[in-house]
């Protein structure tokens, strides 16, 4: 999810249509994996957050062959066709749906804006269509005090001597 949220926000602009060429129209069959090249454009920081400073390319599966030694060909995603599939994530103009494929046939829509750094939750149970989206906020960079601030003021008095 983070990587989705960021290369939505930073390497594509906010341009889904670009994110949807790239992701989807531009593969033969598939990924593999989803690496921090999808991270490009990003700033250094939100990058570091993300993967501790690890880059790891993006990963296309190739020479997908079927049992009968025929090159195998994308086809539509259904709930009977989801073994091996824990998540699948469909791209939305106002944000990527989020589907636990072991617990439900929709998910939650995660809006596009939301803070690549939240805390998101794994458990597939909790990604329930028309539930909250199962995250927290990111961790502050800073803690706040452990106790508030006081501000005491004095007032002197200037006097002047001649």
């Amino acid at each position: 999810m983070p990587l989705l949220l960021t290369a939505y926000q930073h390497r594509f602009a906010g341009d889904v249509e670009a994110m949807s060429q790239h992701l989807i129209d531009d593969v033969d069959y598939g990924w593999s994996e989803l690496g921090t090249d999808l991270l490009d454009g990003a700033p250094t920081a939100l990058r570091h957050a993300l993967t501790g400073g690890n880059d790891f390319p993006s990963s296309k599966y190739s020479d997908v062959i079927n049992s009968d030694g025929t090159p195998a060909e994308r086809e539509l995603i259904t709930q009977a066709n989801t073994a091996g599939m824990d998540w699948g994530y469909v791209l939305h103009p106002h944000g990527v749906e989020v589907i636990s494929c072991h617990d439900y046939p929709r998910g939650p829509v995660v809006a596009w804006n939301t803070d690549p750094r939240a805390r998101f939750s794994d458990a597939g149970v909790l990604w329930k269509a028309g539930h909250p989206v199962p995250a927290t906020a990111p961790p502050r960079a800073t803690q706040p005090p452990a106790k508030p601030v006081t501000v005491t003021t004095t007032a002197v008095r200037l006097t002047t001597r001649r």
